[in-house]
């Protein structure tokens, strides 16, 4: 079985999309259509359904998506294996990551991995704790770094960094005058939350009930998909939120939110590496792995 047809097969399948398809693996769609009419012509099954403009897998071909993923990463792994036996690092790592680690963490860690493995390729996907989760254990992920810890046996987590989480108001805010606030003078005012599966909501949520204070209790005027929409929505005035001090700390810098301390009251959270348990990590996953470790 053609390995190269199995890679366009799951990427059909992933993109739900023969164009999209093309696109990705630099071909022509008859090409693709091609590949995937001489890959059901070897397994004697149809393998997609087209329905309109969406392609979905027939039940043969998501057992065959399951065993085509597998047998791509172990080609992968072995390819690795044998250019670190060669005193070489390649490959191509596909990790995720929440979006405070994902912006302000690891480009950092990418840009000095690759200065010493420039043959090696990284893709990170930047979405919600629980995306990444998710793309863990549909094995379309081999790393996570995110911001919060997840409750799922599947998942191994590490805890490797560390972050605070502040009140950020704008610079004319009343309450930007202040040395320190208390919760309840948080309750009445405009707020701009995060999206649900948010690390940062999650912890925040966490961490204002654990002080007895319900997170039903703000006046949320919107909830917005990133912190950098939330950063934007404070300089707009729309409301005030808590945010990452990592995401903050330009605009602090440059007067152009202000931070401003919660009496009696600290958001402390950590950042953690997640793993598919039982996965066994790719040579070059292993290295970078150990790269951030080195400097977390």
């Amino acid at each position: 079985m053609d390995i190269h047809r199995l890679e366009v097969f799951c990427k059909v399948l992933e993109l739900q999309s023969f164009t999209k398809a093309a696109d990705a693996v630099c071909l022509t769609q008859p090409t693709v259509s091609e590949h995937i009419r001489a890959l059901e012509e070897t397994v004697g099954e149809k393998l997609v359904d087209r329905l309109g403009r969406e392609v979905l897998p027939t039940p043969a071909g998501k057992i065959l998506y399951r065993y085509a993923r597998d047998m791509i990463l172990l080609r992968d792994e072995a390819i690795q294996a044998l250019e670190k036996f060669k005193g070489k690092l390649s490959g191509h790592l596909l990790m995720g990551a929440s979006t405070i680690p994902g912006t302000y963490i690891l480009p950092q860690l990418i840009g000095s991995f690759k200065a010493s493995h420039p043959s090696i390729q990284i893709t990170l996907k930047i979405g919600s704790s629980g995306e990444i989760v998710q793309g863990l254990l549909d094995g379309k992920l081999e790393l996570g770094l995110i911001g919060a810890r997840w409750d799922d046996r599947k998942i191994v987590l590490e805890e490797i960094f560390s972050d605070e989480l502040v009140l950020a108001v704008y610079p004319e805010h009343p309450l930007a005058r202040k040395n320190e606030v208390n919760l309840e003078e948080i309750a009445g005012e405009p707020f701009i939350l995060r999206e649900r599966g948010s690390g940062t909501r999650l912890v925040m949520k966490h961490a204002l009930e654990e002080h007895g204070f319900a997170v039903s209790r703000l006046s949320v005027v919107a909830e917005m998909g990133s912190t950098e929409a939330v950063r934007q929505g404070i300089k707009a005035r729309i409301g005030i939120s808590i945010l990452s001090s990592r995401a903050l700390a330009e605009d602090i810098k440059h007067k152009c939110l202000v931070a401003v301390p919660i009496k009696g009251f600290r958001f402390l959270r950590s950042f953690y590496l997640a793993q598919r348990r039982n996965r066994q990590a790719s040579p070059l996953c292993t290295a970078f792995l150990n790269h951030i470790r080195a400097h977390g």
